[in-house]
């Protein structure tokens, strides 16, 4: 069967066209390959972690930077590789090497040092800087002492010797006032820790003396087991025994009676509180 030529013609000239169309298209730029490809790594969900730098020159693509995966780095050169314009791909990208300590379990960190709580029935034992009397002191007059003994909670040492105490006078009745009878009631109000201060709240020693040189001591506001006067730590002079009441009840206490029955209590005589509630103290400086 012969084919017209005029058929033949047709068909040449359409491929004529079409080669025509597909050269006269103009290929991507490198700065096109380089942002398309940057685009594209950034969006994959394997790859947008990455950190990868993108050149493109003459259709050669260079890859560099670093992956965390060697599947991240396989799929970077894939997405270079088919990006039009693309001729060949040189992947110069590194995998970073797996993280020792995120392979290994985290230690947690060692707990916050916690305060000190000094409970309530501790004892203080101070030495009074000042003299007191049922006939001289005042209501509500401020006393000074400085601690005798250190206190220590479970074997840290929580408040040292000699830290600053305040103290102040509840009751001071001088003998024949008030039903022929003297009467001196003290509780601590702060102390001074490294140089901070903090109230404290201690029972009330209340001491009174009757009739013909009787003497009694009790401890109010805390319980049976209170405040008290014990006998001064180093014995002779101003600091010699003063009397001794533990835990609260009647007995034999500080100061003498003197000959018009009233109650003395000498500078540095030591006396003894408890805390009505505990103290709280920041934790011990490392």
């Amino acid at each position: 069967m012969r084919i017209p030529t005029k058929s033949i013609s047709m068909v040449l000239l359409a491929a004529l066209l079409g080669l025509s169309i597909a050269c006269s298209k103009p290929k991507p730029s490198d700065d096109t390959i380089t942002k398309d490809v940057q685009t594209k790594v950034a969006a994959d969900p394997d790859t947008k972690d990455s950190q990868v730098t993108v050149v493109a020159k003459e259709g050669k693509v260079t890859l560099t930077g670093k992956v965390k995966t060697p599947i991240a780095q396989k799929k970077v050169e894939q997405i270079a590789q088919e990006e039009p314009g693309v001729a060949t791909v040189d992947d110069q990208i590194a995998v970073e090497p797996a993280s020792d300590q995120a392979a290994q379990p985290m230690t947690p960190p060692p707990p916050p040092p916690q305060p000190i709580v000094v409970p309530a029935g501790t004892v203080l034992t101070v030495r009074v800087g000042q003299a007191l009397s049922s006939k001289t002191s005042q209501p509500g007059q401020t006393f000074l002492a400085t601690l005798a003994q250190p206190v220590s909670v479970g074997g840290v040492t929580a408040i040292p010797a000699r830290s600053t105490v305040s103290g102040t006078v509840v009751t001071a009745k001088a003998k024949g006032k008030v039903k022929g009878e003297g009467e001196l009631s003290l509780a601590l109000t702060s102390i001074t820790v490294q140089g901070q201060t903090y109230n404290i709240k201690t029972d009330v020693l209340n001491n009174a003396v009757k009739g013909k040189g009787k003497r009694t001591a009790k401890t109010t506001g805390g319980g049976a087991a209170g405040g008290a006067l014990i006998g001064g730590i180093a014995g002779g002079g101003k600091g010699a025994a003063v009397g001794a009441l533990v835990g609260g009840g009647v007995g034999l206490v500080g100061g003498a009676a003197t000959g018009n029955q009233q109650i003395e209590i000498p500078v540095e005589s030591a006396l003894s509180f408890r805390l009505s509630a505990p103290l709280t103290l920041p934790p011990p400086s490392q």
